[in-house]
């Protein structure tokens, strides 16, 4: 039997951040101390934070993240413990884990493999470290091993693989510690949230204690660290392919341990919950350190009723409402920094959220009545105003510059994005006069065809739902109207999305106007997740969906078109989360070209496909 007791700890650090940082780490060490642990884990590149970009290039950076180890020595009187952070030898820089036992430093472990797929862009900063190189590192003028070795603790070996070394399948370091006959594994991670990304992440684990007959603990970050990433906690023991214990995720504590026993006799994993639970905790979780982080006092929402503007309305009540249900009142409006005696949920909702129904003569009563039942069913507050004075006043303008009357028939994209334009300045207003947050409600599918309004519903300070489809939207507004008690929605749910900027004979909807949302996905998965070409997605769709072959081909050449042309629009898209499993902000998963040729020659060809 392995008598080890190992405190895995999770901790929401910010770049930049050295003295909160550290504090975070010492609170994860002292109450791990108190639970008489034996090993304490901390997640990778947890005393700079993984999202630190280009600083980890600089010299000064890596070189106070050692200094910052140096000041942890004093508080590890008594324990083991693993700790990650940036290393600079000479030109490059290592991804590593420092290995602390009894107040003394014991050696660095680098990263052999880096995550450069996705949100990842680890080679533009970090080095790999080649398998079995080992060499001393100057620390304050003590030589400490520097390399590709093991350890021991009690009598029990352990090694290390770094968060992308575990996926790395038959090259990952886990065969090598196995020639060692290493009794446990640890993974310190930055892996990024994603819906589903768990259940992956499980099946690893129980992989990994499987083919190397192992113990194996994974310890994730946790929160939205620098603004787009969220980490969610995760924190696994697995041993010989079974899940022996595992944390709940997406906390909005600070700091949160985990306990575990190398006894297979002891098993407390946790369920895996559905998508629509997830969404809603991370984007819970992930505005609420966007808030807090950036010094803000709440946000401004320009609420139009529809799916969009509702979701993020319910995602901050529902940041409130799970905020308190965790940490408390008291501890949770002191992170918000707010001032003041709330006695409910709904006075705080108060406080934060700010919603404006910005109405024209294209507006409809439905969606008027729709935004102000959402908004005094969560207890934000509500404002409506008319903007047609705004929009006639630019119309006229316009008008008389050119000599000519703006008709719907000659000019419908001018005269429907003025009106989405006129709404920005006034509730930017709001926003700079409550030092809060402008949210801005694109969402993925919009994003993927341009089918929003640059400098107008794409104004915000963050974009909450950018990188989630409509369709998941619509199915998750009813699953919340039933599983999260917001009866506020059951009017948002009976409408159909409508961006409601032409006049209202014409009955405009979004799908008109595109395409069914559910279509929009599939072309969108293939596309632009598995990177097909325009025939290769018409040959799969024509197998998957009944639709005739012009009709599905007229879907996927209006979609490679609007892509092409609208990359400018998702370069200039608020910062949003990464919460699905892709997105299309170049900042974060997909890079395409501003300018292009369209995919003309490849939907020539699909055109010309019989």
């Amino acid at each position: 039997m392995m008598n080890l007791k190992i405190a895995a700890v999770s901790v929401n650090q910010t770049p930049l951040d050295w003295k909160g940082n550290l504090e975070r780490i010492v609170k994860g060490i002292n109450e791990a101390k108190s639970a008489d642990a034996d090993f304490i884990c901390f997640p990778e590149l947890s005393i700079c934070g993984y999202g630190s970009e280009d600083l980890f290039l600089s010299h000064w950076y890596p070189a106070r993240s050692l200094s910052q180890l140096k000041e942890l020595l004093p508080h590890t009187q008594g324990i083991t413990l693993a700790v990650g952070l940036p290393v600079r030898i000479e030109k490059e820089v290592y991804n590593t884990v420092a290995i602390i036992e009894d107040g003394s430093l014991k050696g660095f472990v680098p990263k052999q493999f880096m995550a450069i797929d996705g949100v990842h862009y680890e080679f533009r900063w970090f080095t790999p470290w080649p398998h079995g190189k080992l060499i001393e590192l100057d620390f304050f003028g003590e030589k400490i091993p520097f390399g590709d070795q093991i350890f021991n603790l009690k009598g029990v070996k352990y090694g290390f693989e770094i968060c992308e070394d575990a996926w790395r399948k038959e090259k990952r370091p886990g065969y090598r510690l196995q020639d060692r006959k290493v009794d446990l594994i640890f993974n310190p991670s930055a892996s990024h949230f994603a819906m589903g990304k768990t259940e992956e992440r499980i099946d690893l684990m129980k992989e990994s204690s499987k083919l190397f007959d192992c113990f194996y603990v994974y310890v994730n970050l946790l929160g939205n660290e620098s603004g787009r990433m969220i980490f969610d906690g995760e924190r696994i023991l697995a041993h010989k392919g079974k899940i022996l214990g595992r944390a709940p995720l997406l906390s909005f504590k600070d700091v949160v341990v985990s306990y575990f026993e190398l006894s297979p006799e002891k098993q407390n994993p946790s369920a895996v919950i559905p998508k629509e639970k997830e969404f809603v905790q991370a984007a819970a979780l992930a505005l609420f350190d966007y808030m807090r982080k950036s010094r803000s006092k709440g946000f401004v929402l320009s609420l139009s009723g529809g799916a969009d503007s509702s979701t993020c309305a319910v995602l901050v009540s529902e940041m409130v409402k799970r905020g308190i249900a965790e940490l408390g009142k008291e501890e949770f409006l002191n992170k918000a920094g707010l001032k003041g005696d709330f006695s409910t949920e709904k006075e705080i909702v108060h406080e934060l959220l700010i919603t404006a129904y910005q109405g024209t003569k294209n507006s409809s009563e439905d969606t008027f009545l729709s935004a102000k039942e959402l908004a005094e069913s969560i207890g934000a507050k509500f404002y409506h105003w008319e903007i047609d004075d705004e929009v006639n006043s630019y119309r006229s303008k316009i008008e008389k510059a050119i000599g000519r009357e703006l008709t719907w028939e000659q000019d419908d994209i001018t005269l429907q994005n003025i009106q989405a334009r006129a709404r920005s300045p006034i509730i930017w207003m709001l926003s700079n006069l409550n030092n809060a947050l402008l949210m801005a409600t694109s969402n993925r599918s919009e994003g993927d065809v341009g089918y929003t309004t640059m400098d107008g519903d794409t104004s915000g300070s963050i974009s909450p739902i950018a990188a989630v489809s409509k369709d998941f939207i619509i199915n998750w507004l009813k699953w919340a109207e039933k599983n999260l008690n917001q009866s506020g929605l059951a009017r948002v749910n009976a409408l159909q999305p409508s961006a409601e900027l032409r006049p209202l004979e014409t009955t405009q909807t979004d799908e008109k106007d595109l395409m069914p949302y559910p279509v929009l996905l599939e072309i969108e998965k293939l596309a632009i997740r598995d990177q097909k070409s325009p025939l290769d997605v018409y040959l799969i769709l024509k197998e998957e969906l009944t639709l005739d072959s012009q009709t599905l081909k007229g879907y996927i050449k209006k979609f490679y078109q609007l892509w092409a042309r609208n990359q400018w629009k998702r370069e200039r898209l608020a910062p949003s989360f990464h919460l699905d499993e892709f997105n299309v902000d170049p900042k974060t998963w997909y890079r395409f070209p501003i300018l292009s040729a369209g995919y003309s020659e490849e939907l020539k060809e699909l055109e010309n496909f019989n």
